[in-house]
């Protein structure tokens, strides 16, 4: 493609509010990137806490021309987890715009119907790949079954929300964050997840690409790109060369989410993740959520000066 040939429009900063991650320290101090809340803080009269889960919850907010607009990425596992974060955090939630879903999985979806109604029936667009409504199962090697309780689109639909269907790139507010849509697979070594199935045409089918994985984009003025996956199914360094390809600008500033690296399935393959994101040498790595401990200690190991460990609850401003 031309440069930014989608038309991608700069911004002057983006801030991301990590509402649920699988982890959270609330001894870690603030940087000039990775703010932390404040400990200690009460909600009433309650001593309140940030709370973790196997899931994956954030507010991206774009400032532009003195204005801040957010969009919700994902929506955790459990029903009310999110929202006890946002009970705490107190994010400002008049300020979305939109909701994305980085793909149809129970653990970026669990709140979702919750937060819908925290929001209010606003007519918001909520983005997502088709295929984020299949129904799933994950078939273990020694022939055992986990079903994964599919998205239901008809309880989106109750919340008032403007539901768009998509695989292609789509940009939101005013053209200033980017959904990658569906992500093309161009290296060798992503090769999926082998295990996944899908009812799909009234039969269940190898699903292993799960198509809808897909992220959010923003354009730095004078840094590039910042990139928020949510479990990077599609492949951490797939989804860079996607987002390169779309907007026709090669800088990445910031890669922040989850690397889907956890697991004897995808441990393989972390030297050469870790080597192509080394290539790839944006400024700030926050590797969260399905990343996997060898993956994200490799991460550290490797890019000591731009890793930063994530938690529930901390804020980066970029």
């Amino acid at each position: 493609m031309h440069p930014n040939s989608i038309g991608l429009k700069e911004v002057d900063g983006v801030e991301i509010t990590i509402l649920m991650d699988n982890y959270v320290d609330l001894l870690m101090t603030s940087s000039e990137v990775a703010k932390q809340p404040r400990l200690g803080d009460t909600v009433g009269e309650k001593q309140s806490r940030i709370i973790a889960e196997h899931g994956f919850c954030a507010l991206a907010t774009v400032i532009a021309d003195g204005q801040r607009e957010s969009i919700l990425f994902d929506a955790g596992l459990s029903p009310d987890g999110v929202l006890h974060n946002i009970d705490i955090l107190e994010p400002p939630l008049a300020d979305v715009r939109a909701i994305v879903l980085s793909h149809g999985h129970a653990d970026h979806t669990g709140a979702l119907v919750g937060l819908l109604r925290r929001l209010g029936k606003r007519g918001l667009p909520l983005i997502a790949h088709p295929d984020a409504f299949l129904q799933r199962k994950v078939v273990i090697p020694d022939g055992r079954e986990v079903k994964l309780p599919p998205l239901d689109r008809g309880a989106l639909l109750q919340e008032g929300v403007d539901l768009v269907e998509v695989k292609e790139p789509s940009l939101l507010l005013d053209k200033r964050a980017l959904v990658t849509g569906q992500v093309a697979r161009t290296t060798d070594f992503e090769r999926g997840f082998p295990i996944h199935h899908a009812l799909i045409d009234g039969g269940w089918q190898p699903d292993p690409w799960i198509y809808d994985d897909q992220a959010l984009v923003f354009h730095l003025r004078g840094k590039g790109l910042a990139i928020l996956t949510g479990c990077g199914h599609a492949g951490v360094i797939n989804i860079i060369r996607h987002a390169r390809n779309v907007t026709g600008i090669e800088n990445v500033y910031a890669l922040i989410g989850g690397f889907h690296l956890s697991g004897p399935l995808f441990e393989a393959i972390i030297p050469q993740t870790v080597e192509e994101l080394k290539a790839a040498a944006p400024q700030v790595v926050v590797p969260g959520h399905c990343t996997g401990w060898k993956a994200v200690h490799e991460i550290a190991r490797a890019m000591p000066d731009t890793f930063i460990q994530n938690s529930a609850g901390t804020r980066y401003v970029l």
